[in-house]
């Protein structure tokens, strides 16, 4: 996926903030949370999304797919796509996608609703 169509997607999905940090990587955050991470240099790119614990299981030993540096040390379910095969463009955008949902639904149900962002049924109270 490349940069552009990388920031394009994040950008598409509700309430996202774009930052260049960590020495140019782009980061994606909804609710000031980070979700999702690319870069690109000469030696490749890496894009990293946050997963849950059965997708975290299926991906990590896919080739062209890791757990994420530094990230998955520490015991978080983060996975690194950094070179092919790798995933399709298609399943990628569905894997950010989740990782926006996974994200958002840890967000504070307050904050969740000052982001516009819908809040579970299962959470919601009857009137």
């Amino acid at each position: 996926m490349s940069p552009d169509a990388f920031n394009a997607f994040c950008r598409a999905l509700p309430a996202t903030t774009h930052v260049v940090q960590w020495g140019g990587a782009h980061v994606w955050k909804v609710g000031g949370k980070v979700f999702a991470i690319g870069g690109w240099s000469d030696d490749g790119a890496g894009v990293t999304f946050k997963v849950n614990d059965i997708a975290y299981e299926m991906l990590k030993d896919r080739p062209g797919l890791r757990p994420a540096p530094y990230l998955a040390s520490r015991g978080l379910k983060w996975i690194q796509h950094y070179e092919k095969p790798g995933l399709p463009a298609a399943e990628l955008k569905d894997y950010l996608r989740q990782s926006h949902t996974i994200v958002a639904q840890g967000l504070s149900r307050k904050k969740r609703m000052e982001l516009g962002l819908a809040v579970p049924a299962a959470v919601r109270r009857a009137d």
